[in-house]
């Protein structure tokens, strides 16, 4: 915002309280997988409209986990909460919908996105869709849900122990949304003028098995109702894990983020293993296909072994990445293990609970190496290669 100083957002004085956005929930459900999005195109008769959506699970296994919009008119003091699916699901067969995220165009539409897959519990690699729901009216009413294509997330191999997808390999960092939907649109922020509305749709995906995840896009240039066929845009050896795209205001440019492992799906937890964060971008041509990619980042490869959940069973590497632009240059944000050890003795009782050779349960504090979890989000901004 204009005039927006660090003094200013350093001050807690200038920062409202904090309100629950999710309301009618009762104590037994669960909001999970949420984005928020300000309107944020001056030309926009919703503008400084905030939007939050996130799927709505409920207490009993298999019931119903639609998606649930709400919104705020008011700068945040109040929300009023919409469901924008249906309350159904299909278990066992497939899960919920999730994975949502949601945007808008110079003239306020709102554009959510969102998948359902099947459940990996029975499908190896659970496939799925993409959907979208749009609000013509600044969140008032959303239509229907319309079908986009269908996806395959990356998902080969469910842990036997902490009962998740892990990409890595055994006792690896959990996939389950790798091939939800992460959107751009080129609304012309902060005024509007010049938006070309073109979206750009990226995410993980499966389908061409195991060790060859791909990071696939797909655009539209007329409100979501045609899309290009999805085409890969990572780099060769890249196993994608998590993806975003960023378009600039003026919808010429556009820059994707993703995170990647660089070694084949691990069977043991002693052989090496590689994660990287890489940043991309490709110009727009006129009928809106992205060209001329060039790569404007490849981390420092880490190990994704010295990353660790809470309960250190497994590695923990987080759900996202994120980009965003402007019409200069692109910024992006994504997970790093460069800076995380790898414990010897952790990956020994991690293969040992997996039903190898037996091996104590470690304490991090004093049989690890000091770095072990210490994983990082790292960052970049950078200038447009072709102004």
């Amino acid at each position: 915002a204009t005039g927006l100083t660090q003094a200013i957002v350093d001050n807690k004085n200038n920062w409202r309280p904090p309100v629950i956005a999710s309301r009618r929930q009762s104590s037994t459900t669960f909001a999970d997988k949420e984005q928020i999005w300000a309107d944020n195109a001056s030309s926009s008769p919703f503008f400084g409209n905030v939007y939050v959506c996130f799927a709505q699970f409920r207490s009993q296994p298999g019931a119903a986990a639609p998606l649930v919009v709400t919104r705020s008119t008011d700068g945040g003091d109040t929300w009023g909460q919409r469901q924008v699916t249906e309350a159904t699901n299909v278990p066992p067969m497939m899960w919920g919908r999730s994975g949502c995220t949601i945007r808008t165009d110079s003239a306020g539409v709102v554009y959510l996105f969102y998948e359902s897959f099947q459940s990996p519990f029975r499908f190896l690699p659970p496939r799925g869709t993409h959907f979208m729901v749009k609000s013509f009216d600044g969140g008032r009413s959303w239509t229907r849900p319309i079908a986009l294509f269908r996806i395959a997330d990356p998902c080969h191999f469910v842990d036997p122990v902490i009962q998740r997808c892990v990409m890595d390999g055994v006792a690896g960092a959990r996939n389950d949304l790798s091939a939800a939907p992460s959107v751009t649109i080129a609304n012309g922020a902060p005024t509007g003028a010049g938006a070309t509305n073109m979206i750009v749709n990226v995410w993980a995906d499966g389908r061409d098995g195991l060790n060859n995840e791909k990071v696939l896009l797909s655009y539209s240039t007329d409100g979501g109702t045609t899309w290009s066929a999805p085409t890969a845009v990572n780099l060769p050896g890249h196993r994608a894990y998590y993806a975003a795209p960023a378009l600039s205001p003026n919808g010429r440019d556009l820059y994707v983020v993703y995170n990647a492992f660089t070694t084949p799906f691990r069977n043991n937890t002693t052989d090496p293993r590689g994660l990287i964060g890489v940043v991309r971008h490709a110009d727009i041509a006129a009928g809106g296909t992205p060209i001329s990619w060039s790569t404007l980042n490849i981390g420092a490869v880490g190990d994704p072994r010295g990353s660790s959940q809470n309960n250190l069973q497994a590695g923990f590497l987080g759900d996202y990445v994120y980009a965003t632009a402007t019409n200069t240059y692109g910024a992006a944000v994504w997970n790093d293990a460069r800076n995380a050890a790898v414990c010897p003795a952790i990956n020994a009782w991690r293969a040992a609970i997996r039903g190898g050779p037996a091996a104590p349960r470690p304490a991090p504090n004093t049989d690890c190496p000091p770095t072990f979890g210490n994983t990082d989000i790292f960052g970049g901004s950078y200038p447009d290669p072709t102004p």
